[in-house]
């Protein structure tokens, strides 16, 4: 029995492991960052397996839970050395728009940028990203539509803050 389950969680592994890395990879543009974001989220399907009954969405989602939490820590850091470098200058410089889709959608709410990252940057149909988030079709494609939205307003302040 023990046997089969390490055999069964092998051929997972090298079935899903590249695909998770790389689409980890370019959400948190760092290889390092994005192998272990990787890896712990195997780690936690590992941990879970008998009860889990759709890995590979398992595995997105968490992947998808370890991202947003590496952002968090990113943007706390920046804030400090934002906070560190304002309180050393008389006057600190203005800030300059960063337009990239990337922070745009790390600044979404939970509950639209989860169906985007799975739908968009997982490729993952409609339907599975209902079933993995708990919500109906009609609300995800409605989430989807709302990120959109949201993506595009920020792109075009962006831009003409840019111009």
């Amino acid at each position: 029995m023990k046997r089969s389950r390490e055999k069964a969680a092998a051929e997972l592994f090298a079935a899903l492991y590249p695909r998770l890395a790389g689409w980890c990879r370019g959400l948190v543009d760092d290889d390092e960052t994005a192998h272990e974001v990787a890896s712990e989220a195997f780690t936690r399907l590992w941990a879970r397996w008998t009860s889990v009954a759709e890995p590979r969405g398992f595995l997105y989602v968490t992947a998808a839970n370890l991202v947003r939490d590496h952002w968090r820590k990113l943007e706390r850091e920046r804030r400090a050395v934002r906070r560190a470098t304002a309180e050393a200058a008389v006057r600190p410089p203005a800030e300059q728009a960063d337009p990239s889709v990337r922070l745009l959608v790390q600044a979404l709410p939970e509950r639209l940028r989860t169906p985007i990252l799975l739908h968009y940057y997982a490729d993952m149909p409609i339907r599975e990203v209902a079933v993995l988030t708990g919500r109906k079709e009609g609300t995800v494609k409605a989430d989807l539509h709302a990120a959109r939205e949201l993506l595009r307003a920020h792109l075009r302040r962006s831009l003409d803050h840019t111009l």
